[in-house]
Order: C-alpha cells, then sequence, then structure tokens
C-alpha cells in the first residue's frame, strides 16, 4: 500500500497496441510486466529496478508483424504517465545522470525535466537482435518517452562489443538518470527549478 502522491495510471489503445501502465515515482523498484518481449520486459524491469520506480506493464500488440508499434507505444505511454505522476515539478530535483557498466560496455544518460522534448541517442549495437527484441527499437521507445515526459534526454553508449550488454547499460543508466532527476530536493520545497518560473 503506497502513501506515495506521485502515481498515475494510463491506459492507451489504438488499432495496433492496447497498453496500460501504472507508476509510482517513489516506489521500491517493482515491477510487474508483459509486452510479450522477453529481453524488453528484463530492460523495463532494470528501469524500474534502478530508477526505484514501482512499474506496471500490459501491453498487447500486433507481435505478429514485429515489435516495433510495441515497444514505441510503451514508450509513449510510460511518457505520459511519468509526466502525469511528476506534476507541476515544483522541488523537483528537474536533472539526472548516470554512468553504468557492464564488463566491457558503458554507457551515459543524462536527462532533464525541461518541459521541452527532446532525444540525442548514439548507441552502435553490435548486433540487430537481442534475444526477440530488435536493436534498432531502443530509439523508438526513448523517442516516444522523450516526446510524451516532455524530457530532453541524451544517451551514449561510449563502450561495448555485446549488443546485450550495451542495451543493458543504456536502461540501467536511464533509470539512475530518472531517479536522481525525479528526486525531491529538501532545499527548493515548492520551488519550481526554473529561473522562468514554469517547466
Amino acid at each position: 500500500m503506497t502513501t506515495s502522491t506521485r502515481t498515475a495510471e494510463v491506459t492507451r489503445n489504438t488499432k495496433e497496441t492496447q497498453i496500460r501502465v501504472r507508476v509510482d515515482l517513489d516506489g521500491t523498484g517493482e515491477a510487474k510486466l508483459a509486452t510479450g518481449i522477453g529481453f524488453f520486459d528484463h530492460m523495463l524491469d532494470q528501469v524500474a529496478r534502478h530508477g526505484l520506480i514501482d512499474l506496471e506493464v500490459d501491453a498487447k500488440g500486433d507481435l505478429h508483424i514485429d515489435g516495433h508499434h510495441t515497444v514505441e507505444d510503451v514508450g509513449i505511454t510510460l511518457g505520459m504517465a511519468v509526466a502525469q505522476a511528476v506534476g507541476d515539478k515544483k522541488g523537483l530535483v528537474r536533472y539526472g545522470h548516470s554512468y553504468v557498466p557492464l564488463d566491457e560496455a558503458l554507457s551515459r544518460v543524462v536527462v532533464d525535466f525541461s518541459g521541452r522534448p527532446g532525444l540525442h541517442m548514439d548507441v552502435p549495437f553490435r548486433s540487430g537482435m537481442v534475444g526477440g527484441f530488435d536493436t534498432q527499437l531502443a530509439y523508438e521507445f526513448f523517442q516516444g518517452f522523450a516526446n510524451h515526459a516532455l524530457v530532453t534526454l541524451h544517451i551514449d553508449n561510449l563502450k561495448g562489443q555485446n549488443a546485450h550488454h550495451q542495451a543493458e547499460t543504456v536502461f540501467k543508466a536511464f533509470g539512475r538518470a530518472l531517479r536522481m532527476a525525479l528526486a525531491i530536493d529538501p532545499r527548493a520545497a515548492g520551488v519550481i527549478p526554473s529561473t522562468k518560473g514554469s517547466l
């Protein structure tokens, strides 16, 4: 049972996907995931665990075609849920960054809850597929998230030879960067973190 007020649940249905996402930004990293793409579930679990975000994702998509619509639309719906849960951003740290290694791979993610969506991603995946996950779809996930969470997001894989490791460092670093940015700054309680007075 949670007492957090930074929660949201969003349902998004199209002819291609039916998706429900629930988030608690002040959670403990618990995840309940069902996208139909095993490796994608594994990556979302990393975001929840390392972001300390409780996350539920129930996605039904046209996987008989491929994973594109499902992965992209989960990104969109997660972004919508995070934006709703964040609210007016008063007291928010706003910026977050993280470097995460895994064996030979190293990735850096920087996020700004700026209200201005943008994705800059440089991840030269060494393989097109990891399990049933098309690595090109990582970009589509993060683009959907950035556009709908209204964040600026920079993602760079600095080193890596194994695509599984590259992806895992990216998603873990994303979770850690979110955790930092979404924290409440006790020195700025009730203050919107911008000289403009709004984000």
